[in-house]
């Protein structure tokens, strides 16, 4: 570069200027892949969110993520302005609501008071549960796009994910596998082995015959369950409700200990049984094992008479 280039000027904008009203326009923009992605990486944390608004009794919280190193919840509150004593009660109580293991507070400032009541709360709770203050910026050069920017103010006093993620993603991977492995065994060896899906993650898919419907098995490690569902995508709202409706007679046909998610912020609904399980005890493992290959050949059967190509039950 020659000496006397003129370089840009850096500007920050203040946050109102992009963002008018934080929950139609801020926490819908922080919920986007691309952006979550953004806060996950300040935090070495891999988030996918699951909902926007989500409702936990009268109130709502902002935004509900999953951690997909270990599919533990994920809690983010977020506002424009300065911390207050309000959004701290609210991320206490929504934490409470959601059993979030972390819980990030996101703020344009955070004032002394309320950083020192996250990292009181760090102190005071065991290490599954961890609380994170980010301040958030926006900044452009010159007449650039503006682009924002993630300040970690507050996280646990042991956390450095660059250092633990890889031992506990790894000790994670180990189990999941573990599962797999001996589950794929299993139903290999059953007689009359299902079709499932090459495991993604911590699900594996049992195709029922329609794209947009899958019986999938879903382990939880923070949770200590594997649960089985049906996952139902586009038009996931219509096939929900159309199976809602009939919620007495596939309680009689599978468990009465279904649980029914509509999500009405998302694209997916999803119905689900679950069972505990200890990852590290073969024998609990080979019991839930049996069971989730029991319960997905239930679900299958029931579903695949059930949910018909013109999406109507029969």
């Amino acid at each position: 570069m020659k000496v006397n280039e003129k370089l840009g000027a850096l500007m920050q904008v203040d946050l109102r200027d992009i963002w008018n009203k934080e929950d139609t326009d801020f926490t819908p923009w922080l919920a986007r892949k691309e952006n979550i992605k953004i806060v996950g990486n300040a935090l070495n944390i891999d988030l996918e969110v699951q909902a926007e608004e989500h409702p936990i009794g009268p109130f709502k919280a902002d935004i509900y993520c999953l951690d997909l190193a270990d599919g533990s919840p994920v809690l983010i509150e977020n506002q424009l302005e300065r911390t207050d004593h309000t959004h701290l009660g609210q991320l206490l109580t929504y934490a409470a609501g959601l059993e979030a293991v972390t819980i990030i507070w996101i703020a344009k400032k955070f004032t002394d008071e309320h950083r020192s009541a996250l990292d009181w709360l760090n102190d005071r709770t065991d290490e599954t549960v961890n609380f994170f203050g980010l301040e958030i910026e926006l900044w452009k050069i010159d007449n650039s796009p503006v682009a924002p920017k993630f300040n970690v103010v507050c996280r646990p006093n042991d956390w450095s994910r660059r250092f633990v993620a890889p031992i506990r993603s790894s000790e994670n991977r180990m189990r999941i596998d573990q599962f797999w492995s001996e589950m794929i065994s299993a139903n290999d060896l059953s007689t009359a082995p299902m079709r499932f899906q090459k495991p993604h993650n911590n699900w594996m898919n049992l195709s029922i015959g329609r794209s947009n419907v899958h019986v999938t098995v879903l382990c939880r490690l923070a949770t200590s369950e594997v649960l089985v569902q049906l996952y139902m995508t586009q038009p996931g709202k219509e096939l929900y409700h159309q199976l809602f409706a009939n919620r007495a007679e596939i309680e009689s046909k599978i468990s009465p200990n279904i649980l029914w998610e509509e999500r009405p912020e998302q694209t997916a609904s999803w119905l689900a049984i679950s069972k505990s399980v200890d990852f590290d005890h073969a024998e609990s493992r080979a019991e839930t094992i049996q069971w989730a290959l029991e319960t997905s050949r239930l679900f299958e059967s029931v579903f695949r008479k059930l949910l018909k190509p013109s999406d109507s039950l029969a």
